[in-house]
């Protein structure tokens, strides 16, 4: 072959390899940088709740009232009695001792014997957990099961501390923390490895986003094994090659990027005047006009009083009174244009001069005239 049809036919094989990966680049999305696993949750892959019911003992005279908290009363003598003490004809008066509720979440796939941190609240009027130590308490699910036993010694992060005429609290003193204080003592039930499809729950449930989770999956694997059942859900069948190695797609499958779509949305905290808007929100060409009606009212009395030595003179108090009104007059009716951008929009809201609380007012009147494309969620 000669030598300069050699050289062509490198240069066309180059060009095709170049425009081959232009074109695999164009493919993807341009701002693909989400993994599946930080916007959807796979089916069984879940915690769960467990809370029980407990006594922490050892307090420094800072526990129940046991005239008041007849809970902890009853709950004390039913302790004692299981042990062989009746205590139940006794007066007790004990004020180290307080009645707590138990809570932790028990990690999906959590074995018999592995250790899960419990949180420890008061539910009496005891005022410091310092130095308790919670009793055996068992820690039961929304089904009644126990799954879970806490007890330990109670660490509290906040302290009180009180003398005759003053007193300091800092933190709250009467919750508390066990790390590793409870044994897990039952599995929740749920074989994946033989599971014959999986279920990708959106944690945003979106139609777009469904769509191009299952577009990735059926990329990935090369065959249709993906299909969006509804904005939350994409049903995912296991293929051939990873017959009883469900667990090995879900490894391969979350680490795919997509790019999450969200509708336009306006969140709106009027308590604190927190606006936040989404990128996709659009306004269309409006005029505004904004202006306060301010008011103000200034009294400043003054003393009058009569001359020296005069006769019959009565020291009085002169009302002064002044009125200033601001109307806001100076402000002119303003053009924002139809909004490009997010950027575009609040460069146009700050261009008004405005504060959060009248842009709330502002925003809230777009949407009342049509020109907000985007929903309005007030929390």
């Amino acid at each position: 072959m000669p030598r300069p049809l050699t050289l062509l036919i490198r240069r066309a094989l180059s060009a095709l390899l170049i425009a081959g990966l232009a074109l695999s680049s164009l493919a993807q999305p341009a701002e693909a940088n989400s993994r599946i696993k930080d916007i959807a949750n796979f089916e069984g892959v879940r915690d769960n709740i467990l809370v029980g019911y407990g006594l922490v003992v050892g307090l420094n005279g800072t526990g129940d009232d046991l005239r008041k908290s007849v809970f902890t009363r009853e709950s004390l003598v039913g302790m004692l009695e299981r042990l062989g003490v009746n205590a139940r004809d006794n007066s007790l008066e004990v004020d180290n001792i307080a009645a707590v509720m138990v809570t932790a979440v028990l990690p999906p796939y959590s074995r018999q014997g592995t250790r899960i941190d419990v949180n420890i609240s008061t539910i009496g009027d005891a005022s410091n957990l310092q130095g308790g130590t919670l009793l055996v308490t068992p820690m039961i699910a929304a089904d009644g099961e126990v799954y879970a036993v806490a007890q330990g010694p109670v660490a509290v992060s906040g302290f009180s501390a009180q003398g005759a005429a003053a007193s300091v609290t800092r933190g709250v003193p009467t919750a508390g923390r066990i790390a590793n204080g409870a044994i897990v003592e039952r599995e929740v039930a749920f074989q994946m490895a033989q599971m014959e499809s999986v279920n990708i729950s959106l944690r945003n449930p979106d139609f777009t986003t469904a769509r191009r989770i299952a577009q990735a999956v059926n990329a990935f694997i090369g065959q249709p094994i993906a299909q969006p059942v509804d904005p939350g859900t994409v049903r995912m069948a296991v293929p051939s090659n990873y017959t009883n190695n469900a667990v090995g797609l879900i490894t391969d499958i979350e680490q795919l990027r997509v790019s999450p779509d969200s509708i336009a949305k306006v969140v709106i905290d009027e308590k604190s005047g927190v606006i936040v808007m989404g990128e996709n929100v659009r306004i269309n060409t409006v005029a505004i006009a904004q202006g306060n009606l301010t008011i103000r009212v200034t009294e400043t009395p003054q003393v009058s009083q009569p001359n020296p030595f005069s006769q019959g003179g009565q020291t009085a108090v002169v009302p002064r009174t002044q009125i200033e009104i601001d109307d806001s007059a100076d402000r002119r009716l303003s053009v924002m244009s139809s909004g490009v951008t997010l950027q575009d929009l609040v460069s146009g809201l700050n261009a008004l001069g405005v504060g959060p609380r009248d842009m709330i007012s502002i925003l809230q009147a777009i949407k009342a005239a049509g020109a907000l494309q985007a929903d309005i969620e007030v929390i």
